[in-house]
């Protein structure tokens, strides 16, 4: 399958655009749409970047970005029900289920757990 997994810290750094990853999580998620990759992510992703969506930047927003995950025929949303701690550990779960090595993320977790971090340097280590 070609694919992106996309974590919580990428849909946050694409949806702000204070975020200092914006420019390029954007850039990344978008070459990889032009390429023809789905991008893959978890309900509990989703669930956790609505969450910081409305934080952040208010309801509106949130729902700008729920509509617009929503209705794309290039998500793939994963529902996994594992006995891991919640989000990160599902993302690892789900990407080593379908074989991916690649996260759209600035979460250093996925460096951690052997996974290639996209769009590369200045991760941090938590969300």
């Amino acid at each position: 399958m070609k694919a992106l997994f996309v974590d919580t810290a990428g849909w946050v750094a694409c949806a702000d655009g204070a975020d200092p990853a914006h420019r390029r999580c954007c850039e990344t998620r978008d070459s990889a749409l032009e390429v023809g990759q789905t991008l893959v992510t978890t309900d509990y992703i989703v669930d956790e970047t609505l969450t910081l969506v409305r934080l952040r930047l208010g309801l509106s927003a949130a729902e700008r970005w729920w509509q617009q995950v929503d209705r794309s025929p290039r998500l793939r949303r994963e529902r996994i029900d594992k006995d891991f701690s919640f989000t990160d550990c599902t993302s690892f779960v789900v990407m080593r289920q379908i074989r991916l090595t690649h996260a759209l993320t600035t979460d250093g977790h996925f460096r951690h757990a052997g996974f290639k971090m996209l769009p590369g340097s200045r991760a941090r280590s938590n969300r």
